[in-house]
Formats: C-alpha cells, structure tokens, sequence
C-alpha cells in the first residue's frame, strides 16, 4: 500500500506555509516547534522532495510545498465537515457556528435577528464576523466560515443559497426635492439625479444601481460612501440622494436627520437577502432551519411612510 501522509502532517505544512514562520505556525497549532519541524520532516522523507526552504530568518515554500499546502486545505476542510457531518446527524443544533454577514446587513439585521436564533437555538453558539462579501465568501470556502449572511446574486462556486427576505429600496433625499413629490420614483427619474452610492467592494452599489436599472450610467454617481450612515450623512448635507435598504430605515439610520424617503418603483425594487454554505458541509438541516427563524424574524412591520423623516 502506498504510504499517505497523515492529516496532522498536512496541517502543519499548511500553517507554516500561511505564516512563513515555524514559531508562529506551532503556537498556532498548539504544539511545541520541535513537534512541528519533526512532523513537517518526516512528511518530506515521505514525499521524497523538500517542502520548504529554511534560512534563519524566512521560511519560504517551494513550489511543490505550495502546491501540495494548497491540495492540503481541500483535504483538511472536507475531513472537517466529515465530522460536522457527524455531529450533525447526531444533534444539528448545538455547537459553535461561525457566520459571516456583510456590514450593510449585519448592523440593521443582528439585532432583531440574534434574539430569535438564540432562544430557537440555545444550545448553540454564534460568532459572527463582518467583512465585505469577496471576503466572506474567501473564508467560507477556505473553512474559516460555516455560512455567509449576504445579498444576492453574487458570484459563488460550489455553494448553496437559500433566501430568506426581500429588502426593499428607498430613494433618500432632502425634504422639498423635485423626487420627494412622488408617491414612487421610477427608475428612470434616478438618471437625472447626482447619485450617491457605496464604494467599489460592497455588494449594495451593484444592487442598488440594478434595481434602478443605472448599470450603464455610473457616470452618474457623484461620490462614494463607506458606510450607509455616511450615504445618509451626504445627502443631508444637500450632495445629492441615495438609495437605502428598508433595513437600515427601520433600524432608525435617519434617526436626527432632516431627510423624507420614498420607495423606489420598477419590477425588483429590492435586494434578495439569503444564507450561503459550502455545496459539502454536513450541516444543511441545521443551514435550513436557521433560515427559517431568520425568514421569520425578518418579517416586516409597517413600512416606512413616503416622505417621513
């Protein structure tokens, strides 16, 4: 029989490889260095061929060091969702959970959200982690994350979707506004507008500028925010209007600004709202039913009233 290296080895390779360093790489890994450098040794001996390259200072991987590290994620996160597979069969409910959530839902979601998923789940654990979606995603599929909390579409491979709520547009502008005399904006009324938006990197931007069907009318948008409050910010200080998810509005992100909102009109006026997993995971009842309590939390009160601020 062909000898395999063991899991323990792999890991290793792949800590060192990430931290270029044996130190760091062992107390990452909860071992002594000497256990580290002798695990990383004999998974050399057993390969025939060196796996990295040592100085003093730097510890480099060579090409086949870097390749095989990269083959060793693969394998370390299927072996890892081959036990949650097995724990889940056995309770799907307890346990930590890591989710992700991108920063235009997490804030306006999480609180309304979290209360219902602890009591649904009390013998669970959430850790959350807020980034942008490429990065959700990267950590999702490198196994740092179980789900993403995110809006869709976006670009994934090899994961599964299930939405669990619409969320509405509302175009933001200051009171008096040529817009704000309209019981809906209609799509075509934004081309005229300096529109604000997010920055390149957050998801909202793309949606935003499909619902008001702008994908081809960037030009327009004067300015860029880092974050809605920022987006409310500007467009009370007279720069323009913006859109703004029905979220953000009910969690009071107008709250002390001089500001009236009216919904956006057109056939999707809204971003869809869903939980992301890995196609592989062994959790996807436990995916399924927490997408049930967040549908169900989610569920709107009444909405914003047109030119309120």
């Amino acid at each position: 029989m062909k000898p395999m290296p063991t899991l323990r080895q792999l890991r290793y390779l792949v800590a060192v490889v990430e931290r270029r360093h044996f130190g760091r790489a062992a107390e990452a890994c909860l071992v002594s260095q000497s256990t580290l450098s002798a695990a990383i040794q004999e998974l050399e001996d057993l390969l025939g061929a060196p796996l990295l390259e040592r100085s003093r200072r730097l510890v480099v991987p060579t090409a086949l060091g870097q390749d095989i590290a990269t083959r060793a994620q693969a394998l370390l996160k299927g072996a890892e969702d081959l036990v949650d597979a097995a724990l889940a069969a056995r309770d799907p409910f307890t346990g930590p959970l890591h989710v992700g959530v991108i920063p235009t839902i997490g804030p306006f979601m999480l609180p309304q959200a979290m209360p219902a998923l602890r009591l649904a789940f009390p013998q669970m654990k959430f850790y959350l982690r807020e980034d942008q979606s490429a990065r959700l995603v990267e950590q999702l599929h490198a196994g740092g994350l179980d789900a993403v909390v995110l809006a869709l579409p976006y670009p994934m491979e090899d994961v599964e979707t299930i939405e669990f709520a619409r969320d509405r547009f509302w175009v933001a502008c200051p009171p008096g506004h040529r817009l704000c005399k309209a019981s809906a904006v209609r799509p075509a009324d934004m081309a005229l507008e300096d529109l604000l938006l997010l920055e390149d990197g957050h998801c909202l931007r793309d949606h935003a500028l499909s619902a008001c069907e702008l994908e081809g009318a960037r030009r327009n948008v004067a300015f860029q925010g880092t974050s809605l409050h920022t987006l409310a910010q500007m467009v009370a200080n007279g720069l323009g209007v913006t859109l703004l998810p029905e979220m953000a509005l009910d969690a009071g992100i107008l709250r002390g600004l001089d500001l009236s909102v009216v919904p956006l009109d057109g056939e999707t006026p809204y971003r869809r709202i869903g939980l992301a997993w890995r196609r592989s995971s062994g959790r996807k009842e436990t995916f399924h039913r927490v997408t049930a309590v967040l549908r169900n939390a989610m569920t709107k009160g009444p909405a914003p009233q047109a030119h309120q601020a």
